[in-house]
Parts: structure tokens; sequence; C-alpha cells
């Protein structure tokens, strides 16, 4: 059985893109349940129409709190009947209540190698603390932002001359290979928490990951 993916995006969606790329495989272990935008001018959510998908927008601005509109996301994800959620240029912070509510099932992707640089302008970051290697890390949700056990990550060089812009296209790259193969962890049950940090069925798995990155 196939796990079922519910995406939630701010933006463009280039992440999202990458896991629809990759849930179209036969042998994926997750199907796409829903789409989830919270704006409705996202480009990600048109993209997704446009592909056929289950794509709605749910906008932030219609409800009066956070937890209003978190209800709001948790009845679309019921009602898609998704059983993973990953985060993919979700510009929202979520209510304590949401997160517990989906705890263990929900990834995200942040843009450094967690614990370093988290929050906004990692990429920035990353520059100004004159680091070599930089990267992306997947990581289960927590309540505490970008801190959650970690999944997968992947190295990125940082180059002489780099900028923000340069250094995080470089990191996106390797985002839309890394998360693809993060989420397939997860969702067949390969990868879990344990005592607060993932946990891996087999080190052939962490293997297999390390590869196909390189």
């Amino acid at each position: 059985m196939k796990q079922r993916l519910a995406v939630l995006i701010s933006g463009r969606g280039s992440n999202m893109m990458a896991l629809v790329e990759a849930a179209r495989a036969r042998d994926y272990p997750a199907e796409i349940a829903a789409i989830i935008a919270s704006r409705p001018d996202a480009a990600g959510l048109a993209w997704a129409k446009a592909q056929g998908l289950p794509a709605t927008a749910i906008d932030h601005k219609a409800y009066a709190s956070r937890e209003a509109f978190d209800e709001a996301v948790h009845a679309a994800l019921l009602a898609a009947r998704a059983d993973l959620i990953a985060l993919a240029g979700f510009m929202r912070i979520q209510s304590a209540g949401f997160v517990q509510r989906w705890h263990g099932r929900q990834l995200n992707i942040h843009p450094s190698l967690l614990p370093l640089f988290k929050g906004l302008h990692p990429h920035k970051q990353a520059l100004d603390a004159g680091v070599k290697i930089s990267g992306c890390t997947v990581h289960f949700v927590t309540e505490e932002m970008d801190s959650g056990p970690i999944v997968a990550q992947a190295a990125v060089p940082v180059e002489e001359g780099d900028t923000p812009e340069t250094l995080a296209a470089r990191i996106l790259v390797a985002e839309h290979r890394l998360y693809p193969q993060a989420l397939a962890l997860v969702a067949s049950g390969r990868a879990s928490i344990a005592g607060g940090r993932v946990k891996l069925a087999t080190d052939s798995a962490a293997g297999a990951v390390r590869h196909n990155l390189e």
C-alpha cells in the first residue's frame, strides 16, 4: 500500500514538483493525495492544477488566527485521507496542536546542514560564518523550528565568490534530489523516530541515499 502524501506550499513549489515527479514512478512508496497552498496566487498551485493533481488553496489571510487556519488545513488533510505531509516552501508557522497531531508524519526540507543556520536567510548565514560546506536537511517537524529529528542530509560546497543567490541555486539542485529519497525512506517504513532520533531499518538504506546523491 502506498502512503498518501499531502504537499503544503506557499510559492513556486519546486520541491513539490520534485516529489510529484518521484511519485509518478510505479515503485515509489507514496502517492500524491493533496496539494495545499496557503496562498491562492502561489505559482505552484497553478502548476499542480495544470497537471491534474488534487490541488487547492486555503488562504491564510481568510482566518483570524493561526489555530483557525491550521484547523482548516487539518480538515482538508483528513478529507484527502493523507498519511504523510511534506512541507515544500510552506511559509507558515504551525500551531503546537497541529504539529502534535501530525507528529512523526510530517517532513520539512531546510537549506542548511542542520542544526546550523536555522530560520530565515540560511544561505547568508552560511556565507557570513565562512563555512566551506553547506547543504540541505530533511527532518521531521517538531514544535521548535528547524529542529526535528534528521532523516537525511546532502552536502554542497561553498565556492569562492558565492552570493546567497548562487549558493541557494546550488543547494536547490540537491534539495530536489534529497527530498524524494528521504520521503521514500519514511513512506516505506525504513526511517522512523526512536528516542528522539531517526532510526534507519538498515545501514544500506542510508547508504543508498548517500550513493544516489554522489
